[in-house]
């Protein structure tokens, strides 16, 4: 998971683990906003987004990897809606079945 992998920049993340840290990481920000808004504890929201903030570059760094994508395209994402947008479409992408610049296929690995 990328928790494992915190703040590592380098390699290549498959589909699955990029689409299940972004379930987890939903379901806990949906239970964190449940939670603080019964109990009016709003800043656990906050805490929980700068925890996850470098495991998520990271992952969706590593899943442009795997796509034989620069990381920098991850700034794609400051254009508001349009980059959002493709940079879904890549993380839906199949990976590459052969290693490339960024390492082996990340199944295999």
């Amino acid at each position: 998971m990328a928790f494992n992998k915190y703040c590592d920049f380098n390699g290549r993340a498959s589909r699955s683990e990029y689409w299940w840290f972004c379930l987890f990481t939903f379901i806990v920000s949906a239970a964190l906003a449940v939670i603080g808004g019964v109990l009016n504890i709003t800043w656990l929201g906050y805490i929980w987004s700068l925890a996850t903030l470098l495991p998520s570059l990271g992952l969706s760094v590593r899943r442009l990897h795997d796509i034989d994508k620069s990381g920098w395209w991850i700034f794609l994402g400051l254009i508001p809606l349009v980059g959002a947008i493709i940079l879904i479409i890549w993380a839906c992408k199949e990976s590459q079945p052969y290693d490339n610049q960024y390492g082996p296929v990340p199944n295999l690995a």
